[in-house]
This record gives C-alpha cells, structure tokens and sequence, in this order.
C-alpha cells in the first residue's frame, strides 16, 4: 500500500463515527447471557475475545464458559443502538439505564 493511500485510509478510519449501545454475550451450552454496554459496538467484540482468549476476561463465569465450550458456542449480539447522542454524559446516563433494563428483562448478569 501507497504512503498516500494508508495515511487516506488511517484518516477516513479515524472519522467514522462509532456508535454506542448495549450488547448481550450468549453461551448456547449453558444459557447464561452476559450483558453489557460499549462507545463502540463494532470493536466490543474483538476486545472481549482477545481477552478471552489469553484467559484473562474480568468476569470469572464469562471466562469458566468460554474455557469449557469453546468459541464456538459463545455469541455476541447487539440489543440495541444509541446513535444520536451526542452528548457525552447523556448518552452515559441513557447506556446505564438501558443495560439496567436488559439484564432485568433477560436474567442476565454483567459483563
């Protein structure tokens, strides 16, 4: 790749917006559902596996799923959205609240 074409790359890489919201980790094994929130759902899930994978996840029972069923049987899925907000300290308050409400409504417990 050109010096050009990679600094153009870097630079549309680094303007594209990210968008908030809350996801939900899922082990078809066991049932268990994690949930939690990210500033970026497009990257959550590379850095959730990287840290799996090295068998350092923070949640003990995340990692206890992983370690036992393997990849294979572990999913991550977006529940929902927050792509208008562009206040910070609103759009935290409004993660908060909605991770809130769904771990209540799926018996799930924290990433």
């Amino acid at each position: 790749m050109k010096t050009e074409d990679r600094k153009s790359a870097i630079a549309d890489y680094k303007k594209r917006e990210s968008v908030a919201g809350v996801f939900a980790i899922r082990c078809r094994a066991t049932g268990e559902i994690w949930v939690g929130q990210a500033l970026d759902l497009e990257k959550i899930q590379n850095r959730i596996w990287f840290t799996l994978r090295m068998g350092h996840h923070r949640n003990a029972e995340l990692q206890r799923a992983w370690s036992a069923h393997g990849e294979d049987n572990i999913s991550l899925e977006t529940l929902e959205r927050l792509e208008d907000e562009e206040l910070a300290y609103v759009r935290d308050k409004l993660l908060k609240e909605r991770v809130q409400h769904w771990r209540a409504e799926l018996k799930a417990s924290a990433v």
